[in-house]
């Protein structure tokens, strides 16, 4: 019975082992296969059929110090290997993954064996006490129960290591949403540090938990029976520092970003006033030479009515077609807000430079009278949109050069509320971040760019407001909502 749960509990041990490391690998990695189970399947298949290997070169029973530190080494670049192998995992990310895996994993197991273990003692103690006061009368019955209660406990010992590992390694994959994030050597260092001072506790238990005295096997707390509570403490705040270690660097990763958002959020509201600012010395200029010239024509064409009318009738011509360039020099967007206005037709002529048939529909873009809202909050969560839109619109062209390119804005005042409508034509192609479900920028500077849906959520924010995107076959469809109050 023993022999067949030594084979049947490790081997329960590695499946579940084999199963965390596909999921916790997964989770950040993409796989080698296309086919993101199989991939999972093979890469825990593989770790199962190297650990029992091992085991068998090896027995992993030995306690002697160099055998302790030869097993970490080899696990250490078992992980290594099977991410690679299994993985695209020439990464930063990849060394705190196999670090903390194993980390995980020791901490996990020893916390379980040190528990269940006192717990094994403790029943037995039990199974004593009973056979004395003759609740138990024979020797079989005590055979049977201290035989279950071992069996029982080494099977809640494994099924204990499995739940904590599981757990442990979902809680790291679900606080670290930004894993597309490209990690630096200071941040790695970071949060590396708490998972390798994990190990180093449990290498450090491997090779004294265990003592020799006078040909017998003596563990540390049964000669210091405090540390069967030390012990345990000890690798739990060092579980607990891993953990928050990687939700503190993720709180890290949001707080720059989100500094980094209002640092460009402050430049684009800088950039629009300044635009504004020029662009209505530029109208101004217009209207003013518009008038100017409407007169000088209308001069021009009474003095030459009085003369020939053959004589003048190219001059009447010329003049006429001036007439009509001028009446059709007037602002191509006007919806009632001169920042929205600037902004529409400046962003209308960058993309017809590079898209000569890219279409703007604004008809329906209209605002209220009163307007609540600032126009500069305006500006920024349009200019945003529209710079998403242009940018996916370009990004169709370079797919197909005769795919249709548009973007067409609207808005709807309802009751308090008004709300904006932003719908442009992209490729049919988008990826979620995570968390806040952002799609992810496709530049290749992830953490400098993909901001502009940041941007907007935020400015929508302060006017009690909420964003939301939608997806109808090659069309994005931005929605706000904003208190206009």
């Amino acid at each position: 019975m023993f022999k067949t749960m030594d084979i049947i509990l490790p081997l329960f041990l590695f499946l579940s082992q084999g199963y965390c490391l596909q999921y916790f690998y997964g989770s950040f990695l993409e796989g080698r296969l296309k086919n993101e189970r199989l991939n999972g399947l093979g890469a825990a298949a593989a770790y199962v059929v190297l650990r029992m290997t091992l085991g068998q070169i090896e027995p992993w029973e030995t306690w002697d110090y160099r055998t302790a530190v030869w097993k970490l080494s080899v696990s250490l670049l078992l992980l290594a290997v099977l991410a690679v192998c299994f993985y695209r995992a020439f990464r930063l990310i990849t060394v705190f993954l196999a670090v903390a895996f194993q980390a995980v994993a020791d901490i996990s197991r020893y916390g379980a064996v040190i528990l269940f273990g006192e717990l094994g003692d403790g029943m037995l103690f039990i199974w004593n006490w009973c056979l004395g006061a003759g609740v138990i009368r024979s020797e079989n019955a005590f055979c049977i129960a201290v035989n279950s209660g071992l069996i029982g406990g080494w099977i809640l010992e494994c099924l204990a290591i499995a739940l904590i590992l599981y757990l442990s390694l979902k809680k790291i994959a679900g606080d670290f949403q930004e894993k597309e994030y490209g990690i630096h050597r200071t941040e790695l260092l970071f949060i590396l540090t708490p998972a390798a001072v994990g190990v180093m506790i449990c290498l450090l238990l491997r090779i004294i938990i265990v003592t020799m005295e006078d040909g017998f096997t003596k563990t540390l707390y049964e000669r210091y029976p405090v540390l069967t509570v030390v012990i345990p403490v000890i690798l739990f705040l060092s579980l607990v520092a891993i953990l928050q270690g990687v939700k503190l660097f993720q709180d890290m990763v949001y707080w720059n970003r989100e500094q980094s958002g209002r640092i460009i959020l402050e430049k684009q509201v800088e950039s629009l006033r300044e635009h504004i600012e020029e662009m209505d010395r530029v109208y101004s200029g217009i209207r003013s030479m518009k008038h100017d010239m409407k007169n000088t024509i209308s001069v021009i064409w009474r003095l030459s009515a009085g003369n020939k009318a053959e004589e003048n009738e190219e001059l009447k011509a010329y003049l006429s077609e001036m007439n009509r360039t001028f009446e059709k020099l007037e602002v191509r967007f006007q919806t009632g807000n001169t920042v929205v206005d600037t902004l529409l037709n400046m962003k209308y002529h960058e993309a017809v430079r590079e898209m000569p048939d890219f279409r703007m529909e604004a008809e329906h873009l209209m605002f209220p009278p009163k307007l609540s809202i600032q126009s500069y909050d305006i500006g920024v969560i349009l200019g945003n949109a529209l710079d998403n839109g242009i940018e996916a619109c370009r990004r169709l062209k370079e797919k197909d050069r005769q795919a249709e390119v548009f973007i067409r804005l609207s808005s709807l005042q309802k009751g308090s509320l008004l709300i904006l409508k932003v719908e442009n034509s992209f490729d049919g192609w988008i990826v979620k971040r995570g968390r806040n479900k952002f799609p992810l920028t496709e530049k290749a500077d992830k953490n400098s760019h993909g901001l502009g849906l940041a941007n907007i959520k935020s400015t929508v924010e302060k006017y009690q407001g909420a964003m939301d995107f939608r997806i109808e076959g090659k069309v994005f469809i931005l929605s706000v909502m904003m208190k206009n109050e």
